[in-house]
């Protein structure tokens, strides 16, 4: 074990650059899409329906081999790195399902409040960022911990496309030692504290999302 760990904690320092690179563009495209499901204008909804259908509605996998094999070739040709393709690929994977989570997080708001900052004539950004928002994150953080975590789980599938991380260096040392057993038992008690270690920090953002708006409405 004293040999095999530091070569799979080289995977492991890449899978987490992975998960924490692509966490933005996720984060990113969900606000994006939900903006565009609920603007008042049929175009931008299509368009946001489009990508969430899209992207939730195909394997991964294939989006990441679509982005690394197809994009190069005639007519796009667009080439990117394997590191970009899987930021680019989980960033927009799992922003398509972080949309609906943000949507529905929206949809929980009670009625009174949207109607309330109406009342004291608000403007729409303001409703949004002050009273909307806050309230709406605090229904979105459980289940943006657990897309966290698939995102974190999904990093093993950019081995398929050469990048060398946990999956990758796991399968590389079973090929050259044979410790089968060794080797993924290490590699399953790698990602389970790595999304413990996640988990609690979601935990830490979540409780300090709740006292401050707790704050806010004592105030």
């Amino acid at each position: 074990m004293r040999e095999l760990f530091p070569l799979l904690l080289q995977g492991t320092l890449v899978t987490i650059g992975i998960a924490a690179c692509s966490t933005v563009p996720a984060v990113v495209m969900a606000f994006v899409a939900t903006a565009a499901k609920l603007a008042p204008w049929a175009p931008l909804r299509w368009l946001g329906n489009a990508y969430v259908e899209i992207f939730r509605g195909t394997s991964l996998l294939v989006q990441l081999f679509w982005f690394f094999f197809v994009l190069p070739l005639p007519p796009f040709r667009i080439e990117m790195t394997p590191f970009t393709v899987a930021i680019v690929g989980l960033g927009l994977h799992y922003g398509a399902y972080g949309s609906e989570i943000l949507r529905g997080a929206l949809r929980s708001v009670p009625g009174a409040q949207f109607e309330a900052a109406l009342a004291l004539n608000l403007s729409p950004l303001t409703r949004m960022r002050r009273i909307i928002l806050p309230q709406a994150m605090i229904n979105a953080l459980p289940p943006a911990t657990n897309l966290m975590i698939e995102l974190l789980k999904g990093t093993s599938l950019v081995s398929l496309i050469t990048l060398s991380d946990l999956t990758f260096r796991a399968r590389q040392l079973d090929e050259a030692t044979f410790k089968t057993a060794q080797i993924f038992a290490l590699t399953l008690v790698i990602y389970f504290v790595l999304a413990q270690i996640l988990v609690a920090l979601m935990r830490h953002f979540e409780r300090r999302v709740s006292h401050g708006i707790n704050q806010r409405a004592v105030r």
